[in-house]
């Protein structure tokens, strides 16, 4: 029975090891949140640390997540990096068992760890962004060395001898089991206390910076878009709208925590090669400036054949081509000495666009407003730039803060830095839209239907093939702007079976999409996007 009482012990007196880990863990990450209210929110270590794993992992694994997660891609980085930050907890908190001084430097070296994640991020501007990681590694190291020393006397045995020595023995582990589980209990209710603070706390900045986007009236734009013309919307069940409703529009970039600026504290700085001198401006004053409106077509370039992140909105914004020519900005083509414009984001992101491009005329502009509305948090909030025709990593920076002007061989922008292309006009492409893959519809006359993009050249042809039939001509629907998607649909005869249709566009250009398929990197995908379905 002693042989059976022993085993019992070992395991209870593990698992008590264990728990202490976990809430030190717990603890250590729930003062660190709050210590970052006062920092700033994005130095808290799971951001930071996140982060820092963003800017390293290898561009095709990065592509790799956005395919497989789509914007979920955040959530489950960060629900990995907890499950993480628990394995390593179990693991100190086991250690500490035999090793309580070791355990306990286990977790302060953890912090450090965070703590260089936070300041080496691109957003980062002060050495306190190190100060929650640390401090929080400090609560989680003290509360370690305390639980595990509760645990460890807990499991001693006690003086005594005789008939009685194993119920006195019984009696003292129950006595340190009760203070520590009294001990775990109280420390687990103050993190819990500590992380509600915190979230509180971010709440209510949150909540100032919803005050300040609903404060926001957009003025009338100096130059409005015109009418959308009747038949841009093939009606087509299954089809996407013309116009991407702000909730449905894709949204990939690299922040873990969307930002939440107040539009009154925004700031813009303008500076660089071929800039007369910097200037500085803030949201007020691209509001009195005349403003354009524009439907415009967005892609990203982790957009697989055939995938979702094509979006298209009405936007309103300042013309980033004037605001470039009054601080003195000319392009290569006029003499002007940088061919490079770099916007930075206060995540820290960095965006490289050409200049010749940005001011060739195009509608590049700085928005402020998305279909009818102040921009939306998760699409740049305050001011964002975009630039009609290239994918986004190359032209659309959201909660942009900064604009330098300088050349491609003096800096290379983040996305190039990880074997993208650094200039990247979106590519012609297609897609079928309806049936769905796999669909199972019935003989007879089925509607195919779907997009065609070539934004800043235009749409001239799609066309649409069954089992490497002939190529037919799809019907396009009228066009729309230029710099917009161009929808199409197709009456074809099914006959019962399966069938692979295959459809490619053919731009202004004259340009007819290949069929060789090939990577999102360097610089977007290529090829000819197929469904399968089953005709019954």
């Amino acid at each position: 029975m002693r042989g059976v009482s022993t085993r019992g012990t070992t395991a209870i007196k593990g698992a008590s090891a264990a728990l202490s880990g976990l809430v030190a863990g717990y603890t250590a990450l729930a003062v660190a949140e709050l210590v970052a209210v006062a920092v700033r929110p994005e130095a808290g270590p799971v951001t930071a640390v996140g982060g820092a794993m963003i800017d390293r992992t290898p561009s095709a694994v990065k592509d790799w997540a956005i395919r497989q997660f789509g914007t979920n891609d955040k959530l489950v980085l960060q629900l990995g990096i907890l499950a993480a930050l628990a394995l390593f907890a179990l693991a100190m908190g086991l250690l500490a068992l035999r090793h309580r001084r070791v355990a306990t430097v286990g977790v302060l070296v953890f912090g450090v760890v965070g703590a260089l994640a936070a300041t080496g991020r691109p957003d980062s501007t002060s050495v306190l962004d190190a100060v929650p990681s640390l401090i929080g590694a400090l609560a989680g190291a003290a509360v370690l060395y305390f639980l595990s020393g509760l645990v460890r006397s807990s499991s001693a045995p006690q003086d005594g001898g005789g008939a009685d020595e194993e119920s006195t023995d019984t009696s003292g582990q129950g006595l340190g089991r009760r203070r520590f589980v009294l001990a775990t209990a109280g420390v687990a209710a103050f993190s819990t206390g500590a992380g509600f603070a915190a979230r509180r706390l971010n709440a209510t900045t949150a909540a100032d910076a919803e005050a300040s986007r609903a404060a926001v009236r957009l003025p009338a734009p100096a130059s409005p878009a015109p009418e959308l013309p009747r038949g841009v919307q093939v009606k087509v069940p299954g089809t996407v709208p013309f116009t991407t409703p702000n909730r449905d529009f894709y949204r990939v970039d690299t922040a873990l925590t969307v930002p939440r600026l107040d539009a009154d504290r925004w700031r813009l700085r303008l500076h660089g090669k071929g800039v007369d001198a910097p200037v500085t401006l803030d949201f007020a004053d691209l509001l009195r400036r005349d403003l354009i409106e524009r439907d415009i077509t967005m892609t990203c370039v982790s957009n697989e054949v055939g995938g979702p992140y094509v979006s298209s909105a009405r936007w309103l914004g300042v013309p980033l081509r004037a605001l470039l020519e009054e601080a003195g900005v000319r392009p290569p083509s006029r003499g002007g000495p940088a061919d490079q414009l770099v916007a930075r984001s206060v995540d820290g992101m960095t965006i490289g666009t050409p200049v010749e491009t940005v001011m060739d005329g195009r509608d590049a502009m700085l928005a402020v407003g998305m279909n009818g509305e102040p921009l939306p948090f998760d699409h740049g909030f305050p001011v964002r730039m975009l630039v009609p025709g290239l994918y986004g990593y190359v032209s659309a920076c959201k909660w942009i803060q900064d604009i330098e002007l300088t050349t491609f061989d003096d800096y290379d922008a983040y996305w190039v830095k990880r074997d993208w292309a650094r200039e990247a006009p979106i590519k012609t492409q297609s897609r079928i839209d309806t049936p769905k893959p796999f669909a199972r519809p019935n003989a007879g006359t089925v509607v195919v239907a779907g997009v065609a993009w070539a934004q800043h050249k235009g749409i001239d042809r799609v066309e649409i093939r069954v089992d490497d039939g002939p190529w037919q001509d799809t019907r396009l629907a009228t066009e729309g702007p230029l710099d917009t998607w161009r929808q199409w649909s197709w009456d074809w005869p099914a006959t019962p079976g399966s069938h692979t249709l295959q459809v490619r566009a053919t731009d202004r250009t004259g340009y007819t999409q290949t069929d060789k398929r090939t990577r999102t990197i360097p610089d977007g995908a290529s090829g000819w996007h197929s469904v399968v379905v089953n005709v019954t």
